[in-house]
């Protein structure tokens, strides 16, 4: 660990960041160069007392959790993330299947839907992301582990999962997750962590087994259209937007519904139900 390097680079990185850069607003009376290191460690979900011991070349080495988190508060790119891997002395996350770094202009995106349920996933329906919203809308997804991270899993084993979906919309939404796995799984092969969910499946499930059988493949909702059994609200019938980043191989998916619609009206109240888990 070089920790002259380490501390020189996040601070260069720190004073280069805008506050608008993350979705933070500026304020009349700013004078920091860039973001405040409390702003970082909120950013990253670290103490500023942990982060300034960083930049003061104290404390002990970040752990590759810490790194990871860093990056994605800053909003790194690639490059710029294994440069503080390595500077930090750790080996750098490989390339080959980049499933946990959002670059930063999806995360610039995301920071200014703060006010809409959006969240970040990979493409194995793994939620790396959420604005505040999309957490009031169908629960924090981001708090799994292991191979309940994948929707896909969570959906063929654990009933919980489909509690926010309208019973009448199961086997579509089955047959769906089946066809993005199938998906994944030809891209990364049986030895890839998508080879290591079908087997999981194929043993636990006998619905994904019989499903997995009819290889079907390129399934989508139709028209992006989904509908969602809220708790609270009731039903809502949206729409799903959805940006591609090929690169990261990554999805940012947008809940909206249709302007005067009694849908559009009960997403404006999620805000109101805050960081609510309703489908825990």
């Amino acid at each position: 660990m070089d920790r002259a390097q380490l501390a020189d680079f996040l601070r260069t990185r720190r004073e280069a960041t805008q506050p608008e850069d993350v979705g933070l607003p500026r304020g009349p009376r700013r004078r920091t160069r860039g973001l405040r290191r409390e702003e970082v460690a909120a950013l990253c979900g670290m103490s500023t007392d942990y982060y300034a011991r960083i930049e003061q070349q104290r404390g002990p080495v970040p752990s590759e959790a810490m790194l990871a988190a860093l990056a994605r508060g800053l909003h790194l790119s690639l490059d710029e993330r294994d440069h503080l891997f390595r500077t930090a002395g750790h080996n750098t996350p490989s390339r080959t299947l980049p499933t946990e770094h959002i670059s930063p202009g999806m995360l610039r995106i995301l920071d200014r839907l703060d006010d809409t349920p959006a969240q970040v996933l990979n493409a194995l329906g793994e939620t790396l992301v959420q604005t505040r919203p999309a957490v009031a809308l169908v629960g924090d997804e981001t708090r799994f582990t292991g191979l309940a991270r994948s929707v896909a899993y969570r959906w063929f084993t654990d009933p919980r999962a489909r509690r926010i979906y309208p019973e009448a919309d199961h086997p579509a939404h089955g047959r769906i997750f089946s066809s993005e796995l199938r998906a994944v799984y030809s891209r990364q092969g049986a030895r890839s962590r998508a080879g290591e969910i079908v087997d999981a499946l194929l043993e636990r499930s006998e619905e994904f087994a019989a499903l997995w059988s009819a290889h079907e493949i390129g399934l989508r909702h139709e028209a992006d259209a989904k509908r969602i059994q809220h708790p609270d609200l009731g039903l809502l019938e949206l729409h799903c937007q959805v940006l591609y980043d090929a690169d990261q191989a990554q999805v940012l998916l947008v809940y909206t519904a249709t302007p005067g619609t009694e849908s559009h009206e009960k997403l404006r109240l999620l805000s109101v139900l805050g960081d609510r888990q309703p489908h825990a």
